[in-house]
């Protein structure tokens, strides 16, 4: 199994890498959280999950090892995929994530998409207790992102948006109340149009 990757990002958009290890491309799907914390080239280290499955092998890597760790926890739920967790993951930071299951937050965590009221209750009853043994002060930093060009920014961010889940109003909703017009960037219109639609 791959545990850790490091190479060269050949290419990058919010839901995944390649990353050319020596002349060999990995497809790594990755959550916001990593997304934020890359460069747009250049090296990178990635603490990878492999999920295996009678028809695909996937790589999910993550910037940290407590993503990773916090990943590796929300799959042993009944009901909660690698795409699902990773999904979590785009939506909430590891240390948020923890205080909403610590404090029984069902509000917070049934407003992620394809979490419903049962499952953010199985998420609390199961995950409650182990949450709390994790170590989440390596919280992802903020970071400012290359700037794109308008037109291509706004459907980067809307494509992204789709791919976690949200439908097409919501999303027409959250960016209506950003700007993507003040120097804004991929990484930051994202983090703006999450906050709005996680209210």
């Amino acid at each position: 199994m791959i545990a850790l990757l490091t190479g060269q990002i050949a290419y990058k958009s919010p839901d995944h890498l390649i990353v050319d290890v020596q002349g060999v491309g990995y497809r790594v799907m990755i959550p916001f959280s990593t997304y934020y914390e890359l460069p747009e080239e250049g090296a990178v280290t990635l603490h990878i999950h492999t999920s295996v499955r009678e028809d695909a092998i996937q790589l999910y890597g993550f910037r940290t090892r407590t993503e990773k760790s916090f990943f590796q926890l929300l799959i042993l739920v009944s009901g909660i995929g690698p795409k699902l967790a990773r999904d979590i993951l785009s939506n909430i930071q590891p240390s948020n994530l923890s205080a909403a299951l610590q404090q029984g937050d069902l509000h917070k965590l049934s407003a992620i998409p394809g979490i419903g009221k049962k499952t953010a209750e199985r998420l609390v009853v199961e995950l409650r207790d182990k949450v709390g043994k994790l170590d989440t002060g390596a919280t992802v930093a903020e970071t400012v992102g290359r700037s794109v060009p308008t037109e291509g920014l706004l459907d980067d961010v809307t494509s992204a948006l789709l791919n976690l889940g949200y439908k097409e109003p919501q999303v027409k909703r959250a960016l209506a109340e950003v700007d993507a017009t003040t120097g804004g960037t991929v990484e930051l219109l994202l983090k703006q149009a999450l906050k709005v639609l996680m209210k």
